[in-house]
């Protein structure tokens, strides 16, 4: 058998193992990237693309159901051709998909090994049968797979998960989405409104992300009210001859039940680290992860994107590459990174947000909160698009911003905005005294700004009055 000698082993090539490639490649290092599975990387083939395609859809078929509000008639109604909108969905996830085949093949071929790398000591690696790989640093950047509850895995061959989704040829008539995470709200309200009738369920009375009581209110009033959510329940799931029978206890503790075409699962994902062989490279259950370094222990190993599990998300994904990479290449000097502001954003609309420090991680004997209901925003208003909060936090001693969960109209766009500030340590004072147009939405973060400037009573700089065109102007 073939032993190949480099300094740096990549296992996985989705964005974290590329970039960390790539990283370790830059600094001079010999590297070897080893990938077992279709390569193409979650985001572009089952996760961020694919997804957006089919909310991209969905909003238009929102837009056009909605036009008779602004008095624009569309005599025929909306008529969803299923098969052809999942058509598109695939193809421009497909040219996605080539654009990181592209970028794979301009790797020499000497620097890939197709197969599954397990570890059979603390940097030597087995590829399936065929090569053996002796490598100074390991760089894991296996990815995440969709976790099945428990109670589900009897169902496993007739259920289908977030990945397998896209792969329909039609849209079900009727779909039950177990999980109310980013992933479950998201596809669930796409689905909802291309037509399909749609059931979303969770154990917990979370929605996505958010940890702020006050903005979590409002996000499961309005989702609620157009989609029909049953959270803080336990279900039950039986397969019929056409579909699924679905059981469970609403909040009044009255037992109910439904009937849908196809099931959902949408309950998070797990780090794929079966199969590693990781008690050879002296790792013993979970790895612990410094994510300044996204070094494992002390050892020559590190770990970096989902597999992480620190911040699942692509940008995240990516600076963890970079950050693993250059430690490997450089081992055993190994330098701690900066890391970015936390920033998650959720598709629905209205989008959710989260900047910065979460509600759930404040003292809230040190902070102070500014807040915007979207209700009456002028721009959100014209667009009707008027529902949502934002809450905005800061350092009670000094006014510097800490971050924000966010639920209101193009909040994806705004929350980049308060990421920018966060990270750039202004003050409340200092991000109102910064331009804001009229009339826009980022006029919305203005008003939290004024009530947390009221609340720290701290006097923004001397400026001309503001125009006002209303209470959420």
């Amino acid at each position: 058998m073939p032993t190949l000698t480099v300094d740096v082993a990549v296992i996985g090539a989705g964005s974290a193992g590329l970039t960390a490639r790539r990283q370790a490649a830059k600094l001079g290092a010999s590297v070897v990237l080893i990938e077992h599975g279709p390569n193409g990387t979650t985001c572009a083939r089952v996760g961020c693309m694919p997804s957006k395609l089919l909310i991209a859809a969905a909003d238009a078929a929102w837009h056009v159901a909605e036009a008779g509000h602004f008095g624009v008639r569309v005599p025929a109604g909306v008529r969803i051709d299923g098969p052809a909108e999942l058509e598109r969905v695939r193809a421009e996830r497909d040219r996605f998909v080539s654009f990181v085949l592209d970028s794979l093949e301009t790797i020499p071929a000497e620097q890939r090994l197709a197969g599954r790398a397990r570890f059979v000591g603390p940097t030597t690696l087995q590829v399936d049968d065929h090569t053996r790989v002796e490598a100074k640093a390991v760089v894991i950047a296996t990815g995440a797979s969709p976790t099945l509850p428990v109670s589900l895995q009897p169902l496993r061959e007739h259920l289908l998960s977030s990945d397998a989704i896209f792969e329909l040829r039609d849209l079900p008539a009727s779909l039950g989405i177990i999980g109310t995470g980013v992933i479950g709200l998201e596809l669930g309200q796409a689905l909802h409104r291309l037509g399909v009738r749609t059931m979303l369920f969770s154990h917990s009375d979370r929605l996505a992300t958010l940890t702020d009581p006050v903005v979590h209110e409002v996000a499961a009033r309005v989702l609620g009210a157009e989609l029909d959510l049953h959270l803080s329940t336990t279900v039950d799931v039986t397969r019929t001859a056409d579909g699924f029978d679905i059981r469970w206890t609403d909040a009044a503790g009255t037992a109910r039940e439904g009937r849908v075409d196809a099931v959902l699962y949408a309950t998070g994902r797990h780090p794929n680290l079966a199969g590693l062989d990781l008690a050879r490279a002296g790792i013993r259950g979970i790895p612990a992860v410094d994510p300044h370094t996204m070094q494992c222990g002390t050892l020559p190993i590190f770990i970096a994107g989902d597999v992480a599990a620190y911040r699942p998300v692509l940008h995240e994904a990516v600076d963890e590459g970079r950050i693993a990479g250059a430690n490997a290449a450089r081992y055993p000097d190994v330098r701690a990174h900066p890391r970015s502001t936390p920033l998650e954003i959720v598709f629905t609309a209205p989008n959710i947000a989260t900047v910065g420090a979460r509600y759930c991680e404040l003292d809230p004997t040190e902070t102070e909160i500014g807040s915007v209901s979207y209700a009456d925003q002028g721009r959100a208003r014209v667009m009707r698009e008027n529902a949502g909060m934002v809450r905005i936090y800061a350092r009670r001693d000094n006014g510097t911003l800490l971050g924000a969960e966010m639920f209101g109209p193009r909040v994806e766009h705004t929350a980049h905005l308060l990421a920018w500030a966060v990270q750039c340590g202004l003050t409340a004072a200092t991000a109102l005294d910064m331009p804001f147009y009229h009339p826009v939405v980022e006029e919305g973060i203005r008003t939290a700004l004024r009530d947390l400037c009221a609340r720290l009573r701290l006097q923004p700089p001397e400026r001309p009055k503001d125009l006002e065109c209303g209470p959420g102007v």
